[in-house]
Formats: C-alpha cells, sequence, structure tokens
C-alpha cells in the first residue's frame, strides 16, 4: 500500500500568510503530460494521495499538474519535504502562475487569481518525528518607499534598447504583453505595465519604477531557480558560457566533447564542442552526431555553409546541438533536458545562447584519450542502435528486397544496410516473409534468382546473412545441408537444413550448390520445443514467389546447374544480402 504523507507522522503547522506583490504565488510542479486524457488520468492519482492538487494546460500541448497556490517559502518548504518522503517525483519543481493557463482539475475550479489562504495544521506536510518546531514567523516587513512617476519615467529612459527589449520581453513571458518586441514603449506596452501593476499590487501608472522592474524580474527569473546557472569557462575547450551547475557537473573530456553530467534528479546534460576543421569536419559532425542516442530523429535540422542546428526531439527528453565554424575552429554546445519542462528548457536554453563565448584555443583531439575503446560509442556517447537487425536480399534491380516478417514487425522506420530507408510491399506472416522496396531508387550489385524444383537431399547449402546483425559490414556465408524438403510436421512450403545459423542471419537467402536461391531464413522460434542447434528451417522459393506475386512482382527464375566455386558464391551472396533494420 502506498504510503501517505498522514500517516504515523507528527505534524508541524505552517504558518502560512497570503501571498505579497513582493511573495509571489508559487507552485510546485510535480509532473507534466503530454496529453489531457493522460494528464486527467495522473491528476486523479495524486488528489487521492496528497491536497492542493491542480491540473493547468501549459501550451504546446502539454499539461501539468501542480500542488499549491503557495506563497515563495511556503513553496520551497514543501518542495523540500514531499521529495524528501518520495510523495513526488525528484525533479519536481518551483512554477509560477504565469507558467500556466487555463484549469482542468478540479473540474470547474478558476483558482490562478486566488491568493494562498492560510493552511489548515491537519493538511500540512510531514516531517520527521525528531523535526524542530518552527520559528514564529515575523510579520512582513514595510514595502520601501517607491520613485514617483516622474522618477520613475527618468530611470526609464536611461535604459538602452536591448533593457528595454529585455522588459517587453519579460512582460510578455508574464502574460501582459503581445505585441512586437521592439522596445518602443507605446500604448500597448504602457497597457501592459499598467495590467502588470495592477495585478502584483502597485498603483497602476503605466510606468514601471526601478523596485517594480526588479521585481519583474525576479518572477522572470524565479522559473531557473535551483539550478545554480553559473559562467563556466573551460580553458581546455576554449568556450566560456552559463551552465546550469546545480544539475550537471563536469566529468570528462572525450574529443570534441566536453561532458557534464547530471548529478540529481533532473537528467540533464550539457557538451561542449570543440575542434579544429573545416567545413568537411563540420559536414561529418553533422552526421554523425545524429546517429547519437541523444539527438533523436525527430525535430528540426539545419545546416548551411558553416553552421548547423540540431534538435532531438524524444518522449522523455529533447535535446538541442548548435555549431559554429570560425577561422578553422569548430564550437557549440548541446543541451540535453526532459521533456515537458518546456519553459524552464526554453529559458536555459536562450541563457546559454546569451552566454557563449569563444574563447582562444580549441580541445586537442588526444586530449582526454584512454584505452576504452566501443563499437558502440563516439567520443564516449552512445550510438542510436536498431532494435533489431535481420538479413534480407535483393529479388530485382529496383531495390525490392525479400526478407522475414519478423524484421519489420512493429518498426516505426525500416532501413537497409543502414542508410536507406524502406517500406513494406507485402508481408506473410503465416509463411514468415515480407517484401520491402527502397524509397530511392538503388542498383544492387547482383539480384536473386530463385531456383525451380528442390535442390538432392543431402547437397550442400549456404546461407547468406549478417550473423552478427550488422557488426561486420559484410554478410558471411554459413554451409550445411539439405535434410528435408520439408518440415517436421510435413509442410511443403519449408525446407529443413543441416547447419548453424545465428538470429542475424534470419531473412537471408539460402543457395544451393550451383548458387540459385531456393529459400529464406526463418528465425528460430520461440515457444517451449528447443530444437538442436544445427536445425533450421528455411521458406521455400514457391512460398517467396506467392508472396511477391502479391505485392505485383515476377522474380527471375533460374534452373538445376552444375556447382559453382566458393569464391564465386561468395562474390554473388554479398551482392544481393542487405541488412534490414527496424527502428
Amino acid at each position: 500500500m502506498r504510503r501517505t504523507i498522514f500517516a504515523v507522522f507528527i505534524t508541524i503547522v505552517f504558518f502560512v500568510r497570503p501571498a505579497t506583490a513582493q511573495d509571489g504565488v508559487a507552485w510546485v510542479q510535480i509532473e507534466a503530460q503530454p496529453s489531457l486524457t493522460q494528464a486527467q488520468e495522473r491528476v486523479r492519482a495524486y488528489a487521492g494521495q496528497l491536497p492542493d492538487v491542480n491540473g493547468f494546460a501549459l501550451g504546446g500541448g502539454w499539461y501539468g499538474i501542480a500542488l499549491g497556490p503557495y506563497t515563495s517559502e511556503d513553496a520551497e518548504r514543501v518542495l523540500r519535504v514531499y521529495r524528501a518522503q518520495g510523495e513526488i517525483p525528484g525533479d519536481s519543481f518551483i512554477a509560477y502562475s504565469s507558467s500556466f493557463r487555463q484549469q482542468f482539475w478540479p473540474i470547474g475550479a478558476n483558482i490562478l487569481a486566488v491568493e494562498p489562504q492560510e493552511a489548515n495544521p491537519v493538511q500540512q506536510a510531514a516531517v520527521e518525528t525528531d523535526a524542530p518546531a518552527p520559528e514564529p514567523q515575523p510579520e512582513p516587513e514595510a514595502r520601501p518607499v517607491d520613485e514617483t512617476p516622474a522618477e520613475a519615467r527618468r530611470s526609464e529612459a536611461e535604459l538602452n534598447r536591448d533593457e528595454r527589449m529585455e522588459l517587453q520581453m519579460m512582460l510578455k513571458w508574464a502574460g501582459f504583453y503581445d505585441a512586437a518586441i521592439d522596445g518602443a514603449f507605446g500604448r500597448g506596452t504602457r497597457g501592459s505595465m499598467a495590467e502588470w501593476q495592477d495585478a502584483n499590487g502597485f498603483e497602476r501608472t503605466g510606468i514601471l519604477t526601478t523596485m517594480q522592474r526588479t521585481e519583474l524580474k525576479r518572477q522572470y527569473d524565479a522559473i531557473l531557480d535551483g539550478l545554480d546557472l553559473k559562467m563556466v569557462i573551460n580553458e581546455t575547450a576554449g568556450i566560456e558560457m552559463k551552465i546550469p551547475t546545480g544539475v550537471v557537473a563536469f566529468r570528462e573530456y572525450n574529443p570534441p566533447f566536453a561532458h557534464y553530467e547530471a548529478t540529481g534528479d533532473i537528467n540533464a546534460k550539457v557538451l561542449m564542442i570543440s575542434q579544429p576543421g573545416d567545413q568537411n569536419t563540420l559536414f561529418g559532425l553533422y552526421d554523425i552526431m545524429q546517429t547519437l542516442e541523444i539527438v533523436p530523429e525527430a525535430g528540426p535540422r539545419e545546416r548551411d555553409g558553416d553552421s548547423f542546428l540540431l534538435i532531438g526531439e524524444a518522449a522523455d527528453f529533447i535535446s538541442h546541438t548548435e555549431a559554429r565554424l570560425q577561422n578553422g575552429e569548430i564550437k557549440g554546445f548541446t543541451l540535453v533536458w526532459p521533456a515537458g519542462d518546456e519553459e524552464r528548457r526554453t529559458r536555459l536554453l536562450g541563457e546559454m545562447q546569451k552566454s557563449f563565448n569563444r574563447l582562444d584555443g580549441v580541445m586537442s583531439p588526444a586530449e582526454g584519450a584512454d584505452d576504452s575503446q566501443s563499437i558502440d560509442l563516439v567520443s564516449g556517447l552512445e550510438i542510436r542502435r536498431p532494435k533489431l537487425s535481420r538479413s534480407g536480399f535483393f529479388v530485382d534491380d529496383r531495390g525490392t528486397v525479400v526478407t522475414t516478417a519478423q524484421a519489420v514487425r512493429g518498426c516505426e522506420k525500416i532501413t537497409l544496410d543502414g542508410d536507406y530507408e524502406a517500406e513494406v510491399l507485402a508481408s506473410d506472416e503465416t509463411l514468415g516473409i515480407a517484401v520491402l522496396r527502397a524509397t530511392e531508387a538503388l542498383a544492387p550489385p547482383s539480384v536473386a534468382t530463385l531456383r525451380q524444383g528442390d535442390p538432392r537431399l543431402q547437397s550442400e547449402v549456404a546461407v547468406s546473412g549478417f550473423s552478427y546483425e550488422g557488426v561486420l559490414s559484410a554478410p558471411t556465408l554459413t554451409f550445411g545441408r539439405l535434410s528435408d524438403i520439408k518440415g517436421l510436421q510435413g509442410e511443403t512450403q519449408l525446407k529443413r537444413l543441416a547447419l548453424n545459423a545465428l538470429p542475424g542471419d534470419a531473412g537471408g537467402p539460402v543457395f544451393d550448390d550451383g548458387g540459385a536461391v531456393f529459400g529464406m531464413l526463418l528465425p528460430q522460434e520461440d515457444g517451449a520445443r528447443k530444437l538442436p542447434e544445427n536445425v533450421s528451417f528455411a521458406a521455400d522459393a514457391a512460398a517467396i514467389r506467392t508472396v511477391l506475386e502479391q505485392a505485383g512482382i515476377t522474380p527471375a527464375g533460374a534452373s538445376a546447374d552444375g556447382p559453382v566455386a566458393p569464391e564465386d558464391l561468395t562474390d554473388a551472396a554479398r551482392g544481393m544480402t542487405v541488412l534490414v533494420s527496424c527502428w
């Protein structure tokens, strides 16, 4: 049974007072979901365990679950205690009302404009039994004397254009301004200032005083609280920039990257990119980055002559990579941040972009080199791998491929030899055969010819396949013998083989001793029946023709010929065998 905060604990009274303009109304955002249905399901679960549960639209198709409203001080306390007790996720954070849009939970509620009320002592976060009693809270200090409208106008006149644009941007973020960010304080900007003053308990003048501008900036920056954003100078990489040092720390150099890894509950990562090179080096980095796990395939891609931008969007994280070539040096950075925390990610990214500065020097390719090597890693980062890889073979000069149905089951994307996307033309689960075609024109070095009739029993056969699922760049031949021209239960469309095949060989062509294809190797069946290691089965040429004809393809036929030399068979097999990958 899930532990709750109400049982077997001594409670402590939080002396909560209504939020003022100085305090701000604060919330503890505990979760975000990409659909309203998922968010409603999760908010009901939280509401059964915790008080003060609310649900709001966040924009961009996301929906947030938050506790509150509280004063900023109480929100920090609730966040600390609930995280310590495991009642809320470890990456929960403080949010403010400007982050939220229409309320969807509780149904019919609309409390964004309501200040937090004094809390019932029974409905307070639990602490451990040895927690000290809270000290009485002091009365709020009197608000300092502010500028007069005339004084405010004079101080405002000293702002430069960038500062005036930043003020408009902060008003837009707060939800009071929706016009152009141009630095011109016209009627729209003045009206938004007056609305912000009114909402925050200030006199409605339409001119922000120095103190009010400071308060607006404090609200704007509050979403970055806890990230400990600091300027970091990395002389080895020749880069200085702001980094969220509260959630990441330097781990290692692995050229061209300086790795900053997550230190706590927020699954974040920062890479500084630094290497010497030219345009070819930049373009090569652009291609390599897209093979990495940290750069999901979904998302915008941009590349020009001296820079590139890669945004990868996965279900649980978003990555942003940018790099630029300048004076023979490529420098940039990557930010990886959890999905659903879009406002904080966007704000953090903006601070990193504004602060990024190129210093003298570039990371040496030998920096941080060690003896650890892995073909699955590039500079310490994991390469994106397919869910499954099997073999297939070309049956015409248009790039049509026959493979096992297992290789195309449940795939978001299918590739041939890792580079060419393919689509399914036909699939027969009963026969275990699928037919694919590349989405772009291919010219295979060789094409399979399907044998008419069965080979002799006990004659030598060979299967061509990517036995190790693409670890080796070329297919291998595995030799064996034809044990029977039917399956164990008399299936005429199967051929039983005596050879030791590996999972990656499934879908590969099976050759007779004359070099003709008389079958396609099938994968080992999952189930209780365990066959000897040297027993395999192939779908015969007649079954392959049936599926091809369903797809409107007439394969080339071949009659029985004399034996071919092993080297000739190897050349023909390599030309027609292709790696089929399911992503």
